[in-house]
C-alpha cells in the first residue's frame, strides 16, 4: 500500500512525481493483490528451486575464493536502502576493482559465473528480496545509490513501487553490458545514456500500471531469457 503524500521522503513530495502517485493511490487494490501474488510465488519457486539454489552454491563455491551470494546495497520503495541477493559471478570485491554496471567480457567474471550469467540464473536469489517485500517481481531494477542520486525529479516517481526483478527496461536493454563495452568512462555513460532510456520505459510502465501487464512482463521476460 502506498504510504500518504506527506509521509514520503520530502526529495519525492514533487510536482514532477505527484501524477504518478495520483495514479497509483487509486489503484491500491491493484498494489494489495500485487504484494500477495509476490509472497505466494516467491514462496513456491523457494521450494520449486531449492535443489538449483544448492547445484549453484557448490559450483561458486569449489569455482572461487568468496560468498555464494553478491549482497550489493541497493535503493528501493521511497529510497530505502537494502542488500540484493545475487549469486556471485565475479571474483571477490569486484565493486572495489571496477565499476558498478557490467560490461561485456568483463575480466572480474568467473568461469562459473559466465555460465551463470548466461542462463541469468544470478538473478534468481531475488525470490528472497521479493519475499522480504524489498522487492517485487515487477518493477523499476534497483540501482545503487549513486546511480539513484543523479536520479531527475520524475525518475525520482520510480520509488513509490518497489524494486523489481523485472521489467520492461529490463527486456529492451538485456544487452546491456554490450552498449557499455566500448564506453571510455562506463558510469558516466551509463548514467547518460543507459539511465534516462530505461528509465523512459520504467515511468511508462507505472503510468500504465496493472495486473496483467505485470503478469505479459514475467512471461515476456521468459521469452528473453530462454
Amino acid at each position: 500500500m502506498l504510504r500518504k503524500w506527506e509521509d514520503l521522503p520530502q526529495e519525492m513530495r514533487t510536482e514532477e512525481v505527484r501524477p504518478y502517485y495520483d495514479l497509483l493511490r487509486k489503484k491500491q487494490g491493484s498494489l494489495l493483490c500485487k504484494r500477495l501474488f509476490d509472497i505466494l510465488a516467491s514462496l513456491v519457486l523457494l521450494v520449486l528451486l531449492s535443489p538449483v539454489f544448492l547445484v549453484l552454491a557448490i559450483a561458486i563455491k569449489l569455482d572461487s575464493r568468496g560468498p555464494v551470494f553478491y549482497r550489493q546495497v541497493r535503493v528501493t520503495q521511497y529510497g530505502r536502502e537494502f542488500r540484493i541477493f545475487k549469486f556471485r559471478t565475479m571474483v571477490q570485491n569486484a565493486d572495489r576493482i571496477g565499476s558498478q554496471v557490467t560490461v561485456s567480457g568483463d575480466s572480474r567474471i568467473t568461469r562459473v559465473g559466465k555460465v551463470i550469467r548466461s542462463c541469468r540464473l544470478d538473478e534468481v536469489g531475488q525470490l528472497l528480496n521479493v519475499l522480504g517485500g524489498s522487492m517485487s517481481f515487477v518493477g523499476t531494477r534497483p540501482e545503487v545509490p549513486k546511480y539513484v542520486a543523479r536520479y531527475t525529479p520524475e525518475m525520482m516517481a520510480t520509488l513509490l513501487l518497489p524494486a523489481g526483478v523485472t521489467s520492461e527496461a529490463s527486456i529492451r536493454y538485456k544487452d546491456e553490458a554490450e552498449l557499455l563495452d566500448k564506453a571510455e568512462d562506463v558510469d558516466e555513460t551509463y548514467v547518460q545514456q543507459v539511465l534516462p532510456g530505461k528509465m523512459a520505459y520504467n515511468l511508462a510502465s507505472i503510468r500504465r500500471f496493472g495486473l496483467g501487464q505485470e503478469l505479459l512482463t514475467m512471461l515476456r521476460t521468459v521469452k528473453a531469457v530462454l
